[in-house]
């Protein structure tokens, strides 16, 4: 059985160029597309943030961030129409959030 170490094996005979090209595409690669949510999911997710808000509960919020899928764990301090906000300030546009659970 071949043990291949891939790339690492030529990254000291590559150019700074060529490593930098190598990252970028596999940066690109890595880059996941933003979901498109239905109107059910949008209602699930207005109804558990409501929720989290009016009965001052942790909420986990899946949302979506340059081209990945990230997530924040803390209690709500606000929501409007454009954005949520969390207690440690973090602000999360409406639209890039994905999913809402509570803990």
């Amino acid at each position: 059985m071949v043990n291949d170490r891939g790339t690492i094996k030529w990254t000291s005979i590559m150019m700074p160029e060529h490593i930098k090209l190598l990252n970028e595409m596999w940066d690109e690669l890595e880059r996941k597309d933003k979901p498109i949510l239905d109107d059910q999911q949008k209602l699930d997710i207005d109804l558990k943030l409501q929720c989290a808000i009016k009965d001052d509960l942790t909420v986990e919020v899946k949302y979506f961030s340059d081209g990945d899928y990230l997530t924040a764990k803390d209690k709500l301090q606000m929501i409007d129409r454009k954005k949520i906000m969390l207690q440690d300030g973090k602000e999360i546009p409406l639209n890039d959030v994905l999913d809402v659970y509570i803990d």
